[in-house]
């Protein structure tokens, strides 16, 4: 059953708030700064980071908080103790015997866990016993790969850690324990002993990982996997449920929140060129409100005028929040008369004429200053269409909060000028369909509120975002560019760009021409550059999706209900947030 779109909401804020928890206590421990996780998966700066291991991926929808504590634990002391070029010489290609090699690192690297650190040792246990009664409660263990692989990992484990095997299933792998000791116990005695050698203990554990691997293959050649499974049974099994130990490398496996199929593009790769455009020729940037009637225009502004009175925003509060979030303090002058502090030169006469006079000093006066400018770039792609309305609301509170707050402004938008490329794939067919012609359609950048015109003066223009005819496709990449580059003539000293969109980049006529993901490419490759060239601060905004593949600091809304001072809360907190990326 699909889920309730507040449902979803709900679980994105969780996920979130339990990354950052997480992410925080990884850094603590591993002492490095630059890790985050985005889309649920872990990255240090730039670059995404393996999953190491089964039993470091909780869900929420089946694990508690402590368990995720003790996936992040397990993954700070990895970062610690493992030397991954190391690792990747040493790692086998067979799959199966690969994935062994990983969880017998992991579980070396959870052995070196300090002694004067209990509570991370109890993390860790805690999220093994979690990961193990899953494992087995799953069916798996009814299958003979199934609990062959977890008696390899309850018996590593206790080896490696000198800690008992989990006492719940203790007696139930007692047969495949017996059976399997003398086929590894030579290489299980030695794991203990070479810890704090990486290197040494990797020989014992590829010699496991290949034995193990060769056990469960042999056991599948032969039909044997669910000989002691009754036949009704065998249907009962989980689908998913082999997710437990082989899929832990999916870094979607599991988490319930909607996300866009990203992807590198072979044509953007392969080009010696970079990103191309076909031509420009039809490219324009254009003041929205010229493409709405006047009429129409009045209409689209009482319209949303009426929905944002019928929501109860409160402006005022919002803006105090964006003052103190956004303004730092910048001296102001001097406040003389007080009875401490700098003495005042102007004022020494008076202590000659009154000895007993006291106020002869003066103080620095510091006011908070928003030097700051904030730039919304709205996706007008076709299927933004049924939530444009909350959309135009949310923005136009924001812009009115923002002015309030002495914040300059700007309210942008992009789509193409036609659908399935217009006059450039036409041009394109003439020229005989060169091969990866790059970008093939026309580029349409709207400007609903420029930064020197104030929220009175533009409010009827942020009302034709409601003119659903403007949505087209979208080339978000040379969008994201173009807001950036809006804001590299003006002299306030932060910039932040806030794009709110419901999907990855999209337009069928440069897809065709190139390959899938060729836009996509391309848009990652942009956010990365203007993020490590500090030219802006650059904030995703999900409509009912999570865009953590293309933007660090990203929020999920759920538009289908109505708009609250939550959703701005929300926001506020995605940009209080930005330090810890």
């Amino acid at each position: 059953m699909t889920p309730a779109p507040a449902d979803v909401q709900a679980t994105a804020r969780q996920q979130q708030r339990v990354e950052e928890l997480c992410a925080a206590a990884i850094r603590a421990v591993s002492g490095k700064a630059d890790l985050h996780f985005r889309g649920r998966r872990l990255y240090r700066g730039h670059q995404a980071l393996p999953l190491f291991a089964p039993h470091l991926s909780p869900s929420l929808a089946t694990d508690d908080f402590g368990s995720f504590r003790g996936a992040a634990d397990g993954m700070a002391l990895r970062l610690v103790h493992s030397d991954a070029d190391l690792h990747r010489s040493l790692s086998p290609v067979e799959p199966l015997a690969r994935m062994l090699f990983e969880l017998l690192e992991q579980l070396r690297c959870e052995a070196l866990a300090p002694p004067d650190m209990p509570g991370l040792v109890r993390n860790l246990r805690h999220r093994h016993e979690q990961w193990s009664m899953a494992f087995h409660h799953s069916g798996l263990t009814e299958t003979s790969s199934g609990i062959l692989l977890y008696t390899v990992a309850q018996i590593c484990r206790a080896r490696v850690t000198a800690e008992p095997v989990l006492h719940a299933t203790e007696d139930f792998i007692e047969a495949t324990r017996m059976a399997l000791a003398p086929k590894l116990g030579h290489s299980l005695a030695r794991l203990r002993r070479a810890r704090f050698d990486q290197a040494a203990y990797a020989q014992h554990a590829l010699a496991i990982a290949h034995a193990v691997a060769a056990m469960v293959h042999n056991t599948q050649e032969a039909g044997d996997d669910h000989r002691d499974t009754p036949e009704e049974d065998r249907n009962k099994l989980p689908r998913n449920a082999f997710r437990l130990w082989t899929d832990f490398e999916d870094e979607n496996a599991g988490d319930g929140i909607a996300k866009p199929a990203s992807g590198n593009s072979r044509v953007r790769e392969e080009s010696e060129d970079g990103y191309r455009v076909f031509t420009r020729a039809y490219d324009r940037e254009v003041r929205a409100a010229e493409l709405v009637r006047a009429a129409l225009l009045r209409e689209y502004r009482e319209r949303l005028d009426k929905r944002i009175a019928g929501q109860g925003i409160h402006v005022a509060r919002l803006a105090r929040q964006l003052k103190a979030l956004l303004a730092v303090p910048t001296r102001e002058g001097w406040d003389g008369g007080q009875e401490e502090g700098h003495i005042d030169g102007r004022l020494l006469a008076q202590l000659v004429a009154s000895p007993t006079e006291r106020r002869l000093f003066r103080v620095e006066r510091h006011e908070p200053v928003a030097h700051c400018q904030v730039n919304f770039l709205i996706d007008c792609s076709g299927s933004m269409r049924e939530h444009i309305e909350s959309v135009a609301m949310i923005v136009d509170v924001l812009v009115r909060a923002l002015e309030q707050a002495d914040v300059a402004s700007e309210v942008l938008g992009f789509t193409t000028g036609a659908w399935n490329g217009g006059r450039t794939r036409r041009d394109w067919l003439r020229a005989s369909r060169p091969a990866n012609p790059g970008r093939l359609n026309e580029v349409c950048h709207m400007v609903f509120k420029d930064a020197d015109t104030p929220w009175r003066r533009a409010r009827p223009d942020i009302a034709a975002l409601l003119k659903a005819d403007l949505f087209r496709e979208g080339i978000d990449g040379e969008a994201v560019a173009w807001a950036c580059q809006r804001m590299q003539g003006r002299g306030e000293g932060r910039r932040l760009l806030i794009v709110i969109s419901d999907g990855c980049p999209m337009d069928g006529a440069t897809h065709q021409a190139n390959d899938m993901h060729y836009l996509d490419h391309h848009l990652r490759q942009v956010v990365t550059q203007l993020e490590q060239t500090c030219q802006a601060e650059i904030f995703g905004v999900g409509v009912g999706l999570d865009l953590s593949p293309y933007y660090i600091r990203s929020k999920v809304l759920d538009l289908s209900s109505s708009v609250t001072n939550e959703v701005f809360r929300d926001i506020v907190a995605m940009i209080a947030d930005r330090g810890r990326r």
